[in-house]
């Protein structure tokens, strides 16, 4: 038995590292022990993904070598949501401590309009937004990756692709989850003749676990993108393959659209909570906003020591949130077309204004709370994978889809998805998209704006030095899930396996409820919020996943994390 009073000494002494992980780990046989590394770690959504980017690492790339590769990777062998047709985010830490990331969001082609997605009577008609050729904004994936690697990378294109070519060209086995997936949506996929040509067999039947998936349309594209790089998509032959079948189909996408995308490069938000310093998004993402925003609420909060699923500290997890995400809706868009008042919402002064709101015993009606003024105080589908290098570059990316393979259209010709992030502005002011989020005219369309993103990715720093790397997927459940880990490793001394690992839970503003996972809460958490004045719904099905890496601050370790709510993998070395 191990005296309680040593226990405490080495969590104090080793910050989570590696011998808190097997004295914990040994008295909580529940939770797996994270992937350690001492050289560099990738964790992604798929273990050929996460091997790809170790093997750049070991060829002599840093983290951005090996993110890009990452990326490219998944565009193959995690269709769901990694891509070539979408969009993401990208936050980047340099060995120096110098930030920065890179905004490579879809845009609204220029025929885009307001009222794009209602009929003649003012309805919003959600299908036209979530499915098909009208759905699709413009990918900036292949633009935002390129333009990463350009900078801040250390190897050629060419290098960097070849893994992913070889995993299209030569295909790789169905996964359960990918099996399942495709069964799922084979209806669907079959309303579009050259999605069914990829995802389904030749008599029409999804792929089987195990059974090879082939790739040569997809192969070829990536090919031109070594050579061409960022014109081969834009200006080149796949550019004209996209607006072949937008013509065909009525889409919006030009050539004049694509020619026209180029990533941005933005100053991150950063913001301090109890000596950790967070680095994170800025909008057009809501993310690192939101994030910074709650966590300047409840600082100066203690946490019920029984631990985060204890009903005192989820109320208080849903009521930050709720006042969170009421000012999300009012007051975030895309930078470029709406001022976004990011300094006021990160104030923690207008935090202690938002804090005298919540009251820790009952709960307030999201009926009753309207988003507050930071105006004074001013000086979707996804997957996120986390890198880093020997030299701590640490890497964390999240890119996008928006739901589950996109809009399900496939460009003949060249092998890959297209999004359906058109659901992610506001369609209708007022009118809640495919994850229930309130939009309004921050977000709403506009020719050549960004739509508004949950999307988190971020990188903690304690003492100028990088502590974790972390992400998640899942639309607005990304940011309370960065939160929820965030708090498991900071206030309660989890392992980051252990964090991951942890049933969530998730709230808002409205709809006006906790959502918590299967099984997540005991009976009396549940009869405590209930209560308190909370409903509370149990979300069937995945959560959200988050991929995460630790970085020990004692013996500069790493240790990687993978969500198990889906075919994640840490890879190490």
């Amino acid at each position: 038995m191990i005296p309680t009073t040593f226990l405490k000494q080495r969590i104090r002494g080793n910050f989570f590292c590696l011998t808190l992980i097997f004295l914990i780990g040994s008295l909580n046989s529940a939770s797996r022990l994270p992937v350690r590394g001492t050289s560099g770690m990738v964790v992604s959504s798929h273990v050929l993904a996460s091997e790809v980017g170790v093997s750049i690492l070991k060829q002599g790339g840093n983290a951005v070598d090996a993110a890009v590769a990452v990326g490219y990777a998944l565009a193959v062998v995690f269709p769901n949501a990694g891509n070539l047709g979408g969009g993401g985010f990208m936050v980047i830490r340099l060995p120096d401590g110098t930030a920065t990331t890179i905004d490579f969001r879809e845009m609204a082609p220029q025929k885009a309009f307001r009222d794009m997605y209602l009929d003649s009577a003012g309805k919003f008609l959600p299908n036209l937004s979530t499915v098909g050729y009208l759905a699709s904004g413009v990918p900036g994936s292949v633009a935002g990756l390129n333009d990463a690697l350009q900078k801040y990378g250390s190897l050629p294109l060419k290098t960097i692709l070849k893994p992913a070519i070889k995993l299209a060209e030569k295909g790789f086995p169905v996964s359960y989850h990918f099996s399942r997936d495709l069964e799922h949506l084979a209806d669907k996929i079959k309303q579009f003749p050259a999605t069914a040509k990829i995802f389904l067999k030749k008599e029409g039947l999804p792929y089987q676990e195990n059974e090879k998936f082939v790739q040569k349309d997809l192969a070829k594209t990536l090919k031109i993108i070594a050579s061409q790089g960022t014109a081969g998509f834009y200006t080149g032959k796949i550019a004209k393959f996209i607006v072949q079948e937008m013509e065909k189909h009525q889409g919006l996408i030009t050539l004049t659209d694509l020619a026209n995308y180029s990533p941005k490069e933005r100053a991150p938000v950063k913001g301090e909570y109890k000596g950790y310093e967070i680095i994170s998004m800025p909008p057009p993402s809501s993310g690192g906003v939101a994030l910074l925003e709650f966590f300047n609420i409840v600082e100066p909060v203690t946490w019920d020591t029984s631990g985060f699923l204890s009903s005192r500290s989820i109320h208080l997890f849903s009521e930050a949130f709720r006042l969170v995400f009421a000012d999300r809706a009012t007051h975030l868009g895309d930078p470029d077309f709406w001022k976004v008042p990011t300094s006021g919402i990160v104030s923690k002064k207008y935090a202690e204004i938002l804090r005298k709101k919540i009251n820790l015993t009952f709960a307030k009606k999201s009926a009753e709370i309207a988003a507050g003024d930071p105006l004074p105080f001013e000086s979707s589908e996804t997957t996120h994978y986390s890198v880093i290098d020997k030299n701590k570059m640490a890497v964390a990316v999240t890119t996008t889809l928006n739901a589950g393979y996109g809009s399900l259209v496939v460009i003949d010709g060249a092998g890959f998805l297209m999004n359906n992030e058109m659901d992610d502005f506001s369609a209708q002011p007022g009118t809640p998209n495919i994850f229930g989020l309130i939009g309004n005219e921050a977000n709403a369309i506009e020719p050549g704006k960004r739509m508004l993103s949950s999307m988190t990715p971020t990188i903690i720093v304690k003492d100028n030095q990088p502590f974790l790397v972390l992400g998640a997927a899942g639309g607005p459940t990304i940011i309370t899930a960065v939160a929820q880990i965030m708090l498991q490793v900071i206030e309660y001394n989890r392992n980051i396996q252990q964090a991951i690992d942890a049933p969530r839970v998730h709230h808002q503003w409205l709809p006006d409820q906790i959502y918590y996972e299967n099984h997540g809460l005991v009976s009396d958490v549940l009869d405590n919020l209930s209560k308190m004045g909370h409903k509370l719904v149990e979300r069937p099905g995945t959560y959200s996943e988050a991929n995460a890496i630790l970085i020990c601050p004692k013996t500069g370790e790493f240790f990687g994390a993978p969500d198990p709510r889906r075919e994640a993998a840490a890879v190490g070395y």
